[in-house]
Order: C-alpha cells, then structure tokens, then sequence
C-alpha cells in the first residue's frame, strides 16, 4: 500500500511540473521585444533643494529608451525631447537640456519673491510593439514660474523595417486629405456635442475657424489616435483633446501592405 503512495505521489509532482513549469527560471528580459533597448533616467536637483522633497523644489526629471541597435531611432527621439518644450534651441544633448534648465532657475530665483520652484519631467514610454511597428509617447510637464504650467504629449510610429517614422502619407492614400478632415470633424462634432454647422469661432482656436486635423497622432490597434495639446485648439482650462479615428472609418482611405493592415478584419 505504501508503494502505491509513493508511486501516486510521484505522479502528481511530475504532472505538477508539466503543468507549471521551473518556477527558478528567470523571466523573459525586455530584448525579447522586437526591439532591444533599455530605460535611461536623467535626474537632477537645484542645489538649493537641500533635503526637500522632489515635489517640494527645482527638479529635472528625463526617463527614456535607449535602443542598442537602431541610432536614427535614438536620434528622432532625442528630438523630439529636446523640443516638446522648445526651452533652449542651442540645447544639443539631454544632459545639456538638464544643465541649462537648473542654470535658468538659478539665474532668476532672485528675481521672484514668491519663491517659486522650477519643475521640468519628461517621460518617454513604448506603448506597443507589433509587426514591424514600434509605438512610443512622449509626455511632459514643465513649469518655469508664470501662472501654470504646460503639458504636451507627442507620439513616434516607427517602422521598424523601413527604419523610419510613419506619417500620414505612408499608411493614407493620395489625396485623402479633405476626406479624414471631413470624417474627423464629425467625430468631433459628435464628441463636443456639436451640431453640424455649429460654429467654431467661440470656443476653438482653429485657423480660420476651420476645423483641422494636426500631425500628432499615433497608430493603435483601434484606430488612429490624435491629441490636441494645450492652446492648440481650446484655452488652457481645458487641457488636451483626444479624437481616435477607427479604421473602419477610414477602410477605403488606407494603402495596401501597411503596419496598419495588421489591425484591420
């Protein structure tokens, strides 16, 4: 009878293995992705902050991806930080962005009775990795005195066999621009609660109070997706505006042979 157990047991464990696996190996390292790269954080404090909190005092904060093998990836994205705040266009390196950030604020502290700290963080993530595709946002928050703030967010669709950022151009069709126009402005319409002919002169900053879709999007599994940042079409109250164009808008607008055409049924 006891052999009968033991030689149960056994099998037990041994399904017990099966079915969940080595539980000592190690877990699966981001360069299983189609890409390999690993995260790099920039942080500096003014030297005032002594022991105060980051929240309490004048920080710079850049966290991103550094891909080993694909430098005009790396370079579109050090780009696209160096400007999504437009702070210093002589600036050529994000530890020079840091540096001459801290200078600025060292340089007019005096000048402001109010005490005011200086805050600048910048965060660039991939949000997805698919067929070809690599889909990063870049997000920020940068305040240098003044009434408030700004927030922006900004998008790279990298393709990553052409090695080269998508535009519009490259997943649309010639000519489809007044026809996404005329699509995306019922979208938003729709979501401002707008009817068709209602103006848009009170209450968007649209060039000649036209509505008009901008260049900063970024290629989901649902559709296309656009951020309006701050004063880009409405005041600073009310922050940014989303629009996501699904495909099945836009199915007769889209090349063949595209990333994008992994996405569509």
């Amino acid at each position: 009878m006891k052999i009968v157990y033991l030689l149960f047991l056994g099998m037990i464990l041994g399904l017990s293995s099966c079915m969940w696996g080595d539980t000592k190996k190690p877990k699966p390292a981001i360069t299983t992705d189609t890409l390999t790269y690993s995260y790099h954080i920039i942080k500096q404090k003014a030297a005032d902050c002594g022991t105060k909190p980051d929240n309490g005092c004048t920080v710079v904060k850049i966290k991103y991806p550094f891909f080993f093998k694909d430098g005009l990836l790396n370079d579109t994205l050090k780009h696209k930080l160096l400007n999504l705040f437009a702070l210093n266009d002589k600036d050529t390196s994000l530890n020079q962005l840091t540096s001459n950030f801290i200078k600025a604020y060292d340089k007019n502290k005096s000048l402001d009775d109010r005490k005011l700290f200086y805050t600048l963080d910048m965060n660039a993530s991939i949000v997805r990795q698919d067929s070809s595709l690599t889909t990063l946002v870049i997000s920020g928050y940068s305040f240098e005195g003044g009434a408030h703030g700004g927030s922006e967010i900004v998008f790279i669709n990298w393709n990553t066999k052409a090695n080269k950022n998508i535009s519009l151009d490259d997943i649309l069709i010639d000519g489809y621009n007044l026809k996404l126009n005329t699509i995306a402005e019922e979208i938003f319409r729709k979501q401002e609660k707008l009817g068709p002919t209602a103006s848009l002169a009170n209450d968007y900053f649209f060039k000649d109070d036209k509505f008009a879709l901008n260049q900063n999007f970024s290629v989901t599994p649902l559709g296309l997706r656009f951020i309006y940042n701050q004063y880009e079409i409405k005041p600073y109250a009310a922050g940014q505006t989303e629009l996501l164009i699904p495909y099945a808008k836009i199915k007769s607008l889209l090349r063949p042979n595209t990333v994008v055409r992994q996405y569509i049924k």
